[in-house]
């Protein structure tokens, strides 16, 4: 982060322009999460609007997607590091999405239903996490005696293919780091949040239908 020259914010300023009170503000100062100001005094120090933007960043991850301190503080690291937007991208849909918590822990994993999605889609024949998540899922509902046709992949992943369009579309656009993390974050938890309701609506309305005269 760099601060504009001649410029920058005290911290009452910072708390006033973001709506975070000074103790959260101190708080994040000593875990981390938000690089120190431009010393002023021994005890006074000047903040940029991208301390701002950074404070923004971390509410929205905090209160909007519930992610803890430490994850947080994962995130931004990797951001702070430069690494490539691809690999940021990844850490945020596996930390949002806790794909890390689904059977992902034993790297690559292979399904023939994995392998089917990636010919039905023309999708990248890539490992990723969210690719090992499907796998472990799919061989969770194997071991349940719950059927995964190819016709069934084939319905879901036509339908998600188009909506995945439209949000990486939305979610990649920034080039600010910060508000690369919030889109992607704020967008990928609430979009697939909205799917999730999306679905539940269109199942009671087959219901519905299906019941309603009997």
């Amino acid at each position: 982060m760099t601060l504009n020259e001649g410029g920058g914010l005290q911290l009452k300023e910072l708390s006033e322009r973001t709506g975070v009170p000074p103790a959260s503000i101190k708080f994040y100062l000593r875990e981390g999460l938000l690089p120190a100001g431009q010393a002023i005094t021994a005890t006074r120090a000047r903040y940029s609007p991208q301390h701002a933007s950074r404070l923004e960043l971390i509410q929205a991850l905090r209160r909007v997607v519930g992610l803890n301190i430490a994850q947080i503080r994962k995130l931004l690291k990797l951001a702070d590091d430069g690494v490539p937007r691809l690999e940021l991208l990844a850490a945020v849909q596996r930390t949002v999405l806790r794909l890390d918590e689904v059977g992902t822990e034993h790297g690559d994993i292979r399904t023939p239903a994995g392998d089917a999605v990636v010919r039905l889609r023309n999708w990248p024949d890539a490992p990723s996490d969210a690719r090992n998540a499907l796998n472990a899922h799919v061989a969770l509902m194997d071991s349940l005696n719950i059927p995964v046709t190819t016709e069934l992949l084939d319905a879901y992943s036509k339908a998600l293919d188009t909506i995945a369009d439209l949000d990486i579309a939305a979610t990649t656009a920034p080039d600010d780091v910060n508000r690369l993390i919030m889109t992607a974050a704020v967008g990928m938890h609430m979009h697939s949040q909205l799917v999730l309701k999306l679905l539940a609506f269109a199942q009671a309305s087959h219901a519905i239908r299906r019941y309603e005269d009997a």
